[in-house]
């Protein structure tokens, strides 16, 4: 059963039950009101006649009749279509009044003795010929000295009353009935009417389950109800869901993409092993099939066999560091993903980066090496992991000399608003400033520096992870041609929990 129909039955029960209630409470009313006329004027008639009812012994019986002045007030009384009729329990005589024998000589029910009648209203049924008519009787017991000898009754039909009642009931039961059915069919247009957003909502939604198009919005329209409410909210819930999910495509694909400059950076390296290797092989297999097994041992090799053997040895054993390094980086990026939390202490920044410029000055390059004032790196301790951090720096460094086929690197420190940090300045290459967001990016590699230089593409994604588990940032500015400078900054206080941000700058001051 739909929300609307159920929504239609309820309302049509509620009217039917308060239309009920209404027609019962009418109905009662007007029935008293009707009837209570009747009744006022039967007991008026009745009160006025009790006192002339009068008993008398007639031939040894005794009998009950009217005086004189009852009797001369009848007539006015009885042409309103009032009747009366006094019984003799006595003599079981009933003498009913002139209008009552006009009739057909028909006589009112009336209760036996034995019955011990109280005075009240009774109804009762009067047959006139073939029908039955209703008739509402007042009867006065009449007791004389302390025995009931007899009964006064006065009656009317109420037949007018009957009709206009039951036209009354008629109609409440009509009206009610139609007013049910139209409240009942103009419920369900009204109810569709303002349930049709719903049905806007399940149409977009079994559009977006079949067509998986989560930039479908639900149309809005109409006042800001409850159901203009669930629209805006359902709208707003599926902008989060489309981002979500756009967010997830965007890490499938970063995903794929990563698993695949993995595969090929891990498979480079395992060619090349396996290429020397396969040549040693077929070098010692030629030598082996021309002097034969037993002459093998006392081989002797040219200077040839020497060369190449040696550089067959220096390939492996590049091959095997790179991708040594390659597996450490991707088992770093690997703890980062999985959430690992860095071991820290308190560290003296002035110690851990002279032993970083101790053995940066042993790395392969061709720029000279600087090292700048180191003197803001006093008093600045900092909450961290000293291999990390360590690791942070050389990255840059590294970095700075790969793309710096000229020039200089140089190390100098800062200080600013509870901060310290390095500045790694290079004359090197440089980059476009729009790569600038994409450096710290899992492989990426800016284009300028491909196929110039080696490397994996981690270091920097390494770095930005390292800054992030110690509440730090980056500054980067660049200009193509003309270097690159990176600002990393650390917060003295720990407690100071900014979030690690780049900030990117398009041009440079050289000073």
């Amino acid at each position: 059963m739909s929300i609307r129909l159920r929504l239609t039955l309820w309302y049509s029960g509620l009217l039917a039950a308060t239309l009920l209630v209404f027609g019962v409470s009418l109905y009662v009313f007007m029935n008293w009101n009707t009837y209570s006329d009747v009744k006022t004027q039967l007991k008026a008639t009745s009160d006025s006649l009790r006192p002339g009812v009068y008993g008398k012994v007639l031939n040894g019986r005794l009998t009950l009749d009217l005086d004189y002045q009852s009797r001369s007030q009848l007539g006015s009384v009885f042409e309103k279509d009032m009747y009366l009729q006094l019984i003799n329990y006595q003599e079981g005589l009933i003498t009913p009044s002139g209008n009552l024998r006009d009739l057909g000589n028909i006589s009112i029910p009336y209760p036996d003795a034995t019955s011990n009648p109280k005075e009240g209203f009774v109804s009762t049924y009067v047959t006139i010929g073939k029908a039955k008519y209703k008739m509402m009787t007042y009867q006065v017991p009449l007791p004389y000295e302390g025995k009931l000898i007899g009964l006064l009754q006065v009656g009317a039909f109420t037949i007018n009353e009957d009709k206009q009642m039951s036209g009354l009931r008629t109609i409440l039961i009509f009206l009610s009935v139609a007013v049910v059915l139209i409240a009942f069919t103009v419920g369900l247009l009204i109810a569709r009417q303002a349930l049709r957003p719903i049905e806007r909502v399940i149409v977009a939604t079994r559009q977006i389950e079949k067509g998986s198009d989560l930039s479908m919005r639900i149309p809005e329209g109409g006042p800001k109800d409850e159901i203009g409410t669930l629209v805006d909210t359902l709208n707003k819930m599926l902008s989060r869901l489309e981002l979500a999910y756009n967010e997830l495509d965007d890490a499938y694909k970063v995903q794929r993409r990563f698993v695949s400059d993995a595969s090929h950076e891990l498979r480079t390296p395992l060619t090349t092993i396996r290429g020397n290797i396969d040549l040693l092989e077929k070098m010692w297999s030629r030598a082996k099939d021309q002097d034969g097994e037993a002459a093998a041992a006392g081989l002797r090799l040219t200077a040839d066999h020497f060369d190449m053997s040696s550089e067959a040895m220096s390939d492996i054993s590049a091959e095997a560091k790179r991708m040594s390094t390659l597996v450490n980086d991707l088992l770093a990026l690997a703890r980062a993903d999985a959430g690992y939390v860095m071991e820290k202490e308190k560290l003296d920044l002035r110690q851990l980066t002279e032993e970083v410029v101790r053995r940066a000055a042993l790395l392969p390059r061709n720029a000279d090496w600087k090292v700048g004032d180191l003197s803001k790196l006093r008093e600045a301790p900092v909450y961290g992991n000293h291999d990390y951090l360590q690791q942070l720096l050389f990255i840059f460094i590294e970095n700075a000399f790969k793309y710096t086929p000229s020039g200089y690197v140089e190390l100098s420190s800062m200080r600013r608003e509870g901060h310290v940090g390095w500045m790694i300045r290079d004359t090197g290459i440089g980059m476009n400033p729009d790569e600038i967001p994409h450096i710290f990016d899992r492989f990426y590699r800016a284009d300028e520096s491909r196929g110039v230089t080696v490397g994996t593409g981690l270091g920097l994604s390494i770095a930005k992870w390292i800054l992030d588990e110690h509440r730090g940032s980056v500054e980067v500015t660049t200009l193509e041609n003309e270097g690159t400078t990176f600002v990393i900054w650390l917060p003295i206080d720990f407690n100071l929990r900014a979030d690690s941000s780049i900030i990117v700058e398009t041009d440079r001051d050289d000073d």
